[in-house]
């Protein structure tokens, strides 16, 4: 569905992904770990098209994406929740919901699509009239989760869903992404939780300075020796 291949970016002389190669295939859930400053964030940025690569591919359902604008990635179906959740906290849950669904315009799906989102997220259907920036931190990402998913993403790609959670929260977290999943929607996910990640993980890759420095399924990472030292504390 989506291959990347020796993708190079960063900002203006400072590069900061030094020839990314991945396979993210349909339906299945790709995990992305390193630690801070490895370069997780530009990965995802630049393939929602916010920032340009300057050297490398991008290809999304035989198509070439790379130098797409953001808004023409995001009606191909690859729809990005950003770190920090980024939600409008001056606006209400259902304003939020409806400006996730900018790039759509038929009116009768999208309410459709608001009312089974209200069902996969019931907290947020009390909430409608609530001011964004008045939800706890878990609604707030659900929030953010649920705007994306009201553009009808094919690729959601996830930005540390957890950070800042309480460990309760992370749980409930972790399996809306599963749920996400079994809807068909293929999940591209960047954490810092690292163990969380692999365990949920069909395929995983370890981003080190820029580079992938391991790759494989969600288990064999988790049983690597390198892995378990510099990212699950053992």
């Amino acid at each position: 569905m989506l291959e990347v291949s020796d993708l190079h970016s960063g900002y203006g002389k400072i590069e900061i992904l030094k020839g990314i190669k991945m396979k993210i295939p349909t339906g299945k859930i790709i995990s992305l770990i390193g630690s801070n400053g490895a370069g997780k964030t530009t990965f995802l940025m630049t393939l929602s098209g916010i920032i340009r690569p300057t050297k490398g591919s991008i290809c999304f359902e035989g198509q070439a994406i790379e130098q797409l604008a953001s808004d023409a990635i995001v009606r191909l179906g690859i729809v990005q929740v950003p770190e920090g959740r980024r939600i409008f906290q001056s606006l209400t849950v259902q304003e939020n919901l409806d400006l996730g669904a900018y790039t759509r315009s038929e009116s009768r799906e999208l309410e459709k699509d608001k009312e089974e989102l209200l069902t996969f997220f019931p907290i947020l259907k009390d909430r409608l009239k609530m001011l964004a920036g008045n939800l706890s931190g878990g609604e707030q990402q659900m929030l953010a989760m649920a705007r994306a998913l009201m553009a009808r993403p094919k690729v959601l790609l996830l930005d540390e869903a957890s950070l800042g959670l309480a460990p309760k929260m992370v749980e409930v977290i972790f399996s809306l992404i599963r749920r996400i999943n079994d809807r068909g929607i293929t999940v591209l996910l960047v954490e810092q939780n690292a163990w969380k990640a692999l365990e949920l993980a069909d395929y995983g890759y370890v981003l080190e300075s820029g580079k992938i420095q391991f790759e494989g399924t969600g288990r064999e990472l988790l049983d690597n020796v390198m892995i378990k030292q510099a990212y699950l504390g053992e």
